[in-house]
């Protein structure tokens, strides 16, 4: 699929709300996640496309803004020390019209609202604009309170799995978001360099670091340290040991998540795959990118699927998964948008 077709289907998923689900055919996946949309929506002003992006801005804004009286809610209950279910915490998706969805899906994870702050950062500087429009204030002030009251509270990871653990991508996710809106909200940057101490003191082991606090293997998500969410440069000491721990450990043609990821037998992921060439690109280690990119490229049958069931870490959990769900979710809006925007990040890297 070329970049024009690829523009095309993120443009054709999107509703006309805003929203974007992050797999339509896909049983589980027919609803919007903060990250998964976030990036999309990154993809899509990165080739020009910023009224659909704003849309998505938008439609996040106006949704998370109606969470406000939950939101002062679960800050009262946390100040007076009273225990909070899962279920009470804001949601990791939202039906395409906004609502909360009311179910068992594992609820409480922040990375999304770090990462919809940061792709609003940057929609606003891809766009020329140098302020926070006031459509979106509401949303933005609602999810700024809600992470400085919750940001160290242990939650699920973006795999959303492991529960009632720091983990190092999450809380990454959070400091980018909140220092890329910081550009606009000065006031917010202390939060952000909190949450980069933290990282500092808790996250890192043996000079690298860890998939969450007390948990010394690597996840390829720790490549959001420093792209695109800046923690690092990608020359960081900290960094490039990190980078050795995923390619040594995870690294076949493609990307795994992590050592022991059972989901649908443990694949190599298209979206992470594309993450990796975009830090080969950052360190101008050009033919690896490539090698990724044609890679990538040949997995691309009828749609880019989440993750590839070759090589995998433990076959037997692929058929559990798909007796229960079915083939992996194809096409991927989350690994279309990191298709593009590696190859956009190639392109500029040779022009």
């Amino acid at each position: 699929m070329n970049t024009e077709s690829t523009v095309r289907l993120l443009l054709a998923e999107q509703t006309q709300g805003g929203a974007f689900s992050a797999c339509p055919s896909f049983s589980q996946y027919p609803y919007c996640w903060l990250r998964d949309a976030t990036f999309v929506a990154y993809a899509l002003d990165c080739y020009g496309q910023h009224s659909a992006a704003e849309r998505y801005y938008l439609w996040a804004a106006q949704t998370i803004a109606r969470q406000e009286g939950q939101i002062e809610k679960l800050i009262h209950l946390r100040s007076r020390g009273a225990p909070i279910a899962e279920h009470e915490f804001l949601p990791t998706r939202f039906s395409l019209s906004g609502e909360p969805l009311k179910d068992n899906w594992p609820n409480f994870q922040l990375d999304g609202y770090g990462q919809w702050l940061w792709g609003l950062g940057q929609h606003l500087k891809l766009s020329g604009q140098s302020t926070i429009p006031s459509q979106f204030q509401a949303g933005v002030n609602s999810t700024l309170a809600y992470l400085a009251a919750f940001w160290n509270e242990p939650c699920y990871d973006c795999w959303e799995e492991f529960p009632f653990r720091w983990h190092t991508s999450t809380l990454v996710s959070l400091y980018g978001g909140i220092k890329a809106i910081g550009e606009f909200i000065p006031s917010q940057l202390d939060l952000a360099e909190q949450i980069k101490t933290f990282i500092l003191e808790h996250c890192v082991q043996e000079g690298h670091l860890v998939k969450f606090v007390g948990c010394p293997i690597p996840d390829s998500s720790l490549l959001w340290s420093a792209v695109p969410f800046g923690l690092f440069e990608v020359t960081d000491p900290i960094f490039l040991a990190t980078l050795e721990q995923i390619e040594s450990r995870l690294l076949r043609s493609g990307l795994r998540r992590y050592e022991f990821d059972t989901y649908y037998g443990g694949g190599q992921w298209i979206l992470l795959s594309a993450w990796l060439g975009w830090v080969y690109v950052r360190l101008g280690r050009t033919a690896e990118a490539e090698q990724l990119l044609e890679w990538i490229e040949t997995q691309d049958e009828a749609g880019l699927p989440e993750q590839v069931s070759q090589e995998l870490h433990a076959p037997v959990y692929h058929d559990y998964w798909r007796k229960m769900w079915g083939q992996p979710a194809k096409p991927l809006l989350w690994s279309h948008a990191m298709h593009l925007i590696f190859k956009q990040e190639l392109k500029k890297g040779n022009p």
